[in-house]
């Protein structure tokens, strides 16, 4: 198996899993639905394509710099346009993450040419969150587990551990509803998956983030 490392940095991100209506927010950590959705873009997939082979991806992540949450509001209109409402935004503010996908390594192939060339747009949970680069990191030829747990950080980071969660088959592990099966825009379905959170001691080494640098 085949491992795809990526690098999901922005000034703000935002995951959600299960916003609804007037207030979204999002996970600490990047999910696989939203991730899987960037790969989709990449690839040139329309919101009604089959996710199949994308959802069968093993999905793990770490927290390299957790980021800060902060909330934003936005003042609405309904859909006759005589009534206006706040919707309540949330995302997480300088946040570093270190995400992988696992599986054949011709899908992982395919992948890392698609993100070096994307047919879509690529946003990082909303489109107002555009990712800053590089996004790719490479391939590794080991386990997805394995490699979050010995890539070197890929930001400044003083902390001896860091937060991984990961997909699991462990039978006590917590259940979050966040594989895509549509992105259909008439009939979004998401299905339950399995992960483990833990801690893990990182190699450091030397490195710089400037949150702004790509944006000047």
């Amino acid at each position: 198996m085949s491992t795809l490392l990526l690098r999901l940095a922005a000034p703000l991100q935002s995951w959600g899993s299960n916003s609804k209506f007037e207030t979204r927010t999002t996970e600490k950590m990047p999910t696989k639905s939203g991730v899987i959705g960037m790969l989709a873009s990449a690839l040139g997939w329309t919101r009604n394509a089959d996710l199949t082979r994308l959802a069968a991806l093993k999905f793990g992540v770490r927290a390299d710099r957790e980021g800060e949450n902060i909330t934003d509001f936005h003042i609405a209109r309904t859909q006759k346009g005589k009534d206006s409402y706040l919707t309540y935004r949330h995302y997480l503010s300088d946040a570093v993450f270190l995400a992988g996908v696992e599986g054949d390594e011709e899908v992982i192939k395919e992948l890392e040419i698609a993100l070096h060339n994307p047919c879509f747009p690529l946003f990082l949970g909303r489109r107002s969150c555009p990712p800053t680069l590089p996004i790719v990191i490479g391939v590794r030829q080991t386990s997805l587990e394995k490699a979050l747990r010995e890539e070197l950080p890929i930001c400044e980071n003083d902390a001896p551990y860091m937060r991984i969660q990961i997909e699991t088959d462990d039978p006590g592990a917590g259940m979050m509803q966040d594989v895509p099966i549509s992105f259909d825009p008439q009939k979004r379905v998401y299905g339950y998956r399995k992960v483990k959170e833990f801690y893990a001691e990182v190699h450091q080494k030397e490195a710089e983030h400037d949150v702004m640098a790509e944006l000047g």
